[in-house]
């Protein structure tokens, strides 16, 4: 799939002085390129593009260049192409404006406009990205809802996205404590790093001793300190500094990342030089986080009350278990700790579907005076679902104040650590979504479509009045966290489908009855049950005007044309039956398995009709009928939905008749058939039918007439077989049997035997009318 896909390493050295010279730093480009995809009109999340990049670490600049490209030279006008960006997980996207479903949490993302009329293209420039995977999808405007037959030329759009970027091979790393000598130019930065361990609650980089080398000017130096990098939801800390010295702080920084560091110069043709430093602090770090080598993983699970036998190496599972007995050990641990960091358990429960426990019980204590944390790490396969939090309060152990609450904040990167009114649920550089539950609401729900890679951190603390607090101190919360592939999987009006961008998986709601959404729980247009009641019925009950082309067919002996008729039938009704979108549904097998049987029991009812008005001989028509069968089922295995499928046999079938009709002619050296009266009154009106319904199938279908187009549809190619079927042969008697045999009431026969075989009569065939 990938044969498209370019990645070339260019390596262009850019004035190469290494790190013991001035801090300068060398550039190497890189580029990527993904294969044109053709576009569709939006109608839900599986009508969106979606391409994903990796850019490195310690890029200096992105530059993605957008191309699309109109596929036909006919006029199409002019559509505008809609481009989202993201970093961390796809794009969040809602082109039409529908609701989300309660306690979904999103934020919109970069969005471009480009507007294509034969051949565009945009660039999007990006300094200093975030590291790690970026999603690009495109789309186009809303779909108008008409339903276009597959292989008749339209309108289309081909999108092809490519990435160029510039990035640091020998970038300087700040270490603690120690100050680096830097300089800046106007045009060449000074790039650093440097590293954040867990458990850092403050980080601070400091610019000292600035000069220009100029005299009293190099006094105000006008450098602009940034930290972090752009992720277009998120920008770096930015500081600017005058005077010799300037630092910026950071309060609850990303633990465990290397933090990108970027000092510019705002003076023009001056290389200023400066020392620039780093600290962090540690305010609160536990004594353990995580599992003892001998711990039981099957013990934990089970809540049980095994502790270490060794007391100098206590683990958070002894204190878990402390809290949740109150034991005697409950106020020297209270007074002591500084935060409780409980261990988690992963689970892979299927695609896009994980669960973390706790593995000490679902149980989770929660005090007053120092915060409790919980980790989930999620990794890139894990983007594509929705990330569910539920906090259940659990007040039958403890009295819990009406004004007390447990404050909840979960936030990417670091955990908010301070949980008051003061300090909200953000992070350095990343937002957080805050929650509470208390007495009146002891039950709250969050959910985040396609969160992004990184560790998550939940942390929960108490809060209360002083005199609630004493009675009140430990309170239990159940926390349920988990991702699931879509939200409270669509609801009854939807469908949550996986889908597939090359080997990353990610899934989406597609909605029925009018329904929208992201979790289909949008009825601003919804379908009411009548009206869904209504389209049921119309397409099933269409399928009856079958019945009286069954009965001519059996009237004239075509018992084999009137089986298939019956087929058709049968399938047609119960496949629309169960087809119907909302809850006016009745599938009586598998849905591709009527959905086969309708398709094919269709075309071989043209198939056989015209055949049979081509009156040819038995031998010869029964052939084609088994021939022409088998090979219709067999493209209908390759594309059901096809045109030609539909279009081929008919085409044939038209063939074989013209030709049996002009031999006849030629033979006779008049027109066949013969009789104007079957000409005006059946074959004209006949022909018209099948006209007009074909037409309604192909051009005039819609989403919203789709049940009245169709059901018209039925009726016309059904009462069309009653025009156009001709009369009984001349000879043939009951049931289509072979000429020569006498059949009876008294279910007797008697062959008329000339010779060794059955005599038939050798007349010509006429059409007559009956």
């Amino acid at each position: 799939m990938e044969f498209c896909f370019l990645r070339c390493l260019l390596v262009v050295a850019l004035t190469a002085r290494t790190l013991g010279d001035d801090g300068q730093v060398t550039f190497v480009s890189e580029l990527s390129s993904k294969p044109a995809q053709k576009l569709s009109k939006y109608g839900w999340y599986g009508n969106v593009r979606l391409q994903r990049f990796h850019i490195p670490e310690e890029t200096a600049i992105a530059r993605w260049l957008f191309s699309v490209t109109k596929g036909h030279n006919f006029n199409c006008g002019q559509h505008n192409v809609t481009i989202h960006i993201r970093w961390g997980a796809p794009p969040v996207i809602n082109p039409i404006g529908s609701a989300f479903p309660n306690a979904t949490l999103w934020s919109p993302c970069q969005s471009l406009i480009l507007p294509v009329t034969s051949h565009s293209s945009t660039t999007f420039n990006l300094s200093n990205p975030a590291p790690g995977e970026w999603y690009v999808a495109a789309h186009l405007p809303e779909d108008d809802g008409r339903i276009e037959q597959k292989g008749f030329p339209s309108c289309s759009y081909f999108f092809q996205p490519q990435l160029s970027i510039r990035r640091a091979v020998d970038t300087p790393i700040l270490q603690q404590g120690k100050f680096l000598q830097q300089t800046a130019d106007p045009d060449r930065p000074a790039r650093l790093k440097l590293y954040v361990p867990e458990f850092a609650s403050s980080l601070f980089v400091s610019v000292a001793d600035c000069s220009t080398g100029e005299g009293v000017d190099g006094a105000n130096c006008s450098l602009v300190l940034r930290l972090g990098s752009a992720s277009l939801q998120h920008g770096p800390v930015t500081v600017n500094c005058s005077g010799i010295s300037c630092s910026a702080a950071l309060s609850n920084p990303p633990w465990h990342t290397w933090l990108r560091v970027v000092v510019e110069s705002s003076q023009d043709n001056r290389t200023v030089s400066f020392s620039i430093v780093s600290n962090y602090t540690v305010g609160c770090k536990p004594k353990s986080v995580g599992l003892a080598a001998d711990d039981d993983i099957n013990k934990l699970r089970g809540n049980s009350s095994y502790t270490n036998s060794s007391a100098g190496n206590s683990s958070v599972v002894e204190d878990a278990v402390a809290f949740g007995n109150r034991s005697s050990l409950l106020p020297p641990l209270l007074a002591s700790a500084c935060i409780w960091s409980i261990p988690v358990l992963y689970e892979e429960v299927d695609v896009l579907s994980l669960r973390f426990n706790p593995v000490n019980g679902p149980n989770v204590s929660v005090t007053n005076t120092h915060p409790t944390m919980l980790t989930y790490p999620l990794h890139t396969q894990a983007t594509g679902g929705t990330l569910n939090l539920q906090l259940t309060l659990n007040t039958t152990n403890a009295t819990v104040g009406n004004s007390s609450r447990v404050v909840a904040c979960l936030s990417p990167w670091a955990p908010v650590l301070e949980l008051n009114h003061s300090q909200p649920c953000r992070t350095a550089l990343f937002g957080g979504y805050g929650v509470e539950v208390n007495v009146s609401v002891p039950k709250a729900v969050v959910r985040l479509p396609f969160p992004q890679s990184t560790t998550w951190y939940l942390t929960l603390q108490l809060t209360c009045n002083s005199s609630e607090c004493g009675n009140t101190s430990l309170v239990s919360v159940v926390p349920e966290v988990f991702i699931s592939a879509c939200v409270e999987d669509c609801g009854t009006y939807g469908e949550c489908r996986l889908l597939r961008s090359y080997s990353y998986l990610y899934a989406a709601c597609v909605c029925k009855a009018g329904r929208s959404g992201w979790g289909c729980t949008d009825d601003s247009t919804a379908q009411s049950y009548r009206r869904q009641l209504t389209a049921t019925l119309l397409l099933t009950l269409s399928n009856l005007f079958f019945l009286p082309a069954i009965v001519v067919a059996i009237k004239r002996y075509y018992i084999t044309e009137a089986s298939v008729y019956l087929f058709t039938m049968f399938f047609s009704t119960f496949y629309h039956a169960c087809d119907q979108p909302g809850i006016a549904v009745l599938c009586i097998m598998d849905y591709d398995t009527l959905q086969y049987c309708d398709f094919l029991g269709s075309v071989c009812s043209i198939w056989v009709t015209i055949l049979c008005m081509a009156r040819i001989r038995d031998a010869f028509k029964y052939t084609l009928f088994m021939l022409g069968a088998l090979l219709i089922a067999m493209s209908m295995q390759l594309d059901r939905k096809g045109l030609w499928n539909l279009l081929g046999p008919v085409l044939c079938a038209i063939l074989f008749m013209v030709a049996a009709w002009v031999y006849q002619g030629v033979r006779r050296r008049h027109c066949y058939p013969p009789s104007w009266k079957r000409w005006a009154f059946y074959l004209i009106p006949g022909a018209i039918c099948a006209l007009i319904g074909v037409c309604l199938y192909i051009f005039a279908e819609t989403e919203d007439n789709y049940y009245y187009t169709h059901s018209l549809w039925h009726i016309l190619v059904a009462s069309c077989v009653v025009f156009l079927l001709p009369p009984k042969e001349k000879n043939r008697e009951a049931f289509g049997w072979t000429r020569g045999w006498s059949w009876s009431w008294s279910w007797s026969w008697r062959p008329r035997v000339c010779g060794y075989t059955l005599c038939q009569s050798s007349k010509e065939e006429l059409y007559t009318v009956t």
